[in-house]
């Protein structure tokens, strides 16, 4: 009697939904939050004199924007150890706090920046053209919060997706910290590479540790892939002329209405 041939198996290179235990991704979470926090605190932390020492100083919403961005930071702490812990039934209600939150750094971010290059107006390190780099960072945090929160039902994908939001806001830290290491100007590419070294060197190890162990997830290279072309725009835009003229126009009008 002829055997039947064995049947080969079905390799999937991108899955819509993680076929794997949730707890096979709770390391590697905190892991990632471990790495973002390490050059946010080096970052922020050898800027720390500069800031408290600008002339002219900072306005008070800059002052508040730091504190909700470093409460926003303990927000997602929370919710990832929630989940190693295995804290599920917390993680989920404090869930919609967490959105709450993201939605007020939707309005206080923007009113930060606008308001702290108003009143560096007539410095010699005014740069408004800097605002592609503050748009793309916010838009994606949003959009990503967003989409992250829309896939709470399919928890592989949004644990991933809420780790792009918290990449995207990467390079404040980052950044700060190669412009201590390594001051001075930068060309065209050294920008770039200096400004989101940091976003992409996370982007790089999340998706290769899920390809590694066969957990590609479509919503996650949809993702990255937006983020590394969002940030290819906000790199365009600051070396673009009529951008650089467009900012500057932003700002004075700013200054103006809002003093």
């Amino acid at each position: 009697m002829a055997t039947n041939a064995a049947v080969p198996k079905r390799i999937t290179l991108l899955h819509e939904r993680g076929m794997w235990s949730a707890n096979d991704d709770r390391t590697a979470t905190a892991v990632w939050l471990g790495i973002f926090w390490v050059g946010t605190v080096a970052g922020f932390g050898v800027d720390l004199h500069r800031y408290f020492h600008e002339n002219p100083a900072p306005p008070l919403i800059v002052h508040v924007h730091a504190v909700v961005f470093t409460t926003w930071l303990l927000i997602l702490t929370a919710q990832v150890l929630s989940v190693v812990n295995g804290r599920i039934g917390w993680h989920r209600k404090f869930g919609w706090f967490a959105a709450g939150w993201a939605c007020l750094m939707a309005v206080v971010g923007p009113w930060a920046v606008m308001a702290s290059l108003a009143v560096n107006l007539h410095t010699p390190d005014f740069t408004p053209w800097f605002l592609s780099v503050n748009i793309v960072n916010l838009g994606g945090f949003v959009v990503l919060t967003a989409w992250g929160l829309a896939l709470r039902k399919n928890p592989a994908a949004h644990k991933r997706i809420m780790m792009l939001a918290m990449v995207v806001f990467a390079d404040p830290g980052f950044s700060r910290l190669t412009d201590y290491l390594v001051p001075g100007p930068r060309s065209v590419f050294t920008w770039f590479v200096y400004t989101f070294y940091g976003n992409f060197a996370l982007l790089a190890l999340m998706a290769l540790w899920d390809w590694r162990h066969g957990r590609l997830m479509r919503q996650f290279v949809t993702g990255g892939a937006g983020v590394v072309m969002a940030y290819l725009v906000a790199w365009g835009l600051y070396f673009w002329e009529p951008w650089r003229a467009l900012t500057l126009a932003w700002v004075e009008t700013w200054a103006k209405v809002f003093g």
